[in-house]
């Protein structure tokens, strides 16, 4: 059967992957990202996440409904970076797409949404968690305020672990499950895909991606956590509600064996 997806991001990196996967399976996908998408918009504002929903609902037959989300639009943690740039787009602009598209896919029934999350939310001490408390709450100018207070590197896992969180807390309430809506979440390790690229030529976190460790002893693919997601949103996963699967070849457990010690917020 074919099935009506939206993946944000969708331009580069797993967005393009998990497009092009699902597209293969002959599913219809519709892309958002600020270019080379079938909806172009910015999700860091209130106005563009308002826009971006009213765009794809143009798209999609009522009667049919959408299928599935996958917010993979997301800006980096690097050096220069506006910390609060992070908050703005990696969750509410995710939280803002899936929310404004709840009903349609309630009315497909047997639909999904795959957050992206990452490895860094355990493997990364010492990341701010009132900035993952107030994007939970859902109060963007607290969530903005906190991380304007420190370096967008350690806004990065907040962000992160706050999708992972919303996907866990929300998951399991009646307006998704019950709703026939399953949320989840993938947490991808250093992957090549042109935000890694940017990584390596920042003067301060390059060579820390250099000597990232795994246990497969080389980067992921963006195809590979594109498998992952397109498995999130199969109903071959239809036991999988509020979870995090971690697709990072090896690392976290390589860092934490027995327990996430690493995971030390502050």
């Amino acid at each position: 059967m074919t099935r009506t997806y939206v993946v944000s991001g969708g331009a580069s990196g797993i967005g393009a992957a998990t497009t092009a996967l699902l597209r293969e399976q002959g599913h219809r996908v519709i892309t958002v990202d600020l270019r080379d998408a079938d909806v172009v918009a910015d999700l860091s504002t209130p106005a563009g996440r308002t826009a971006a929903v009213a765009a794809v609902r143009e798209l999609i037959d009522p009667a049919i409904g959408l299928h599935g989300v996958v917010p993979c639009a997301g800006v980096a943690g690097l050096t220069g970076t506006d910390p609060q740039l992070l908050v703005s787009v990696n969750f509410f602009g995710a939280i803002a797409l899936v929310e404004g598209l709840r009903d349609l896919m309630a009315r497909a029934g047997d639909a999904a949404v795959a957050f992206l999350a990452s490895n860094s939310i355990t493997g990364m001490p010492g990341w701010q968690l009132a900035t993952a408390e107030a994007c939970l709450a859902e109060d963007e100018p607290a969530a903005r305020a906190a991380a304007a207070q420190v370096e967008a590197v350690m806004v990065y896992p907040s962000t992160k672990a706050a999708l992972a969180w919303w996907a866990r807390t929300h998951g399991v309430r009646e307006e998704w499950i019950g709703a026939g809506i399953r949320l989840n979440a993938v947490a991808p390790g250093k992957i090549a895909t042109p935000m890694t690229e940017a990584l390596a030529a920042d003067p301060v976190f390059g060579p820390l991606g250099e000597a990232y460790p795994t246990a497969i002893g080389r980067d992921g693919r963006p195809e590979e956590i594109a498998a992952v997601i397109g498995f999130l949103l199969s109903p071959a996963s239809s036991l999988l509600v509020g979870t995090t699967i971690y697709a990072d070849g090896g690392t976290d457990a390589m860092l934490h064996p027995r327990s996430p010690a690493g995971w030390d917020p502050k």
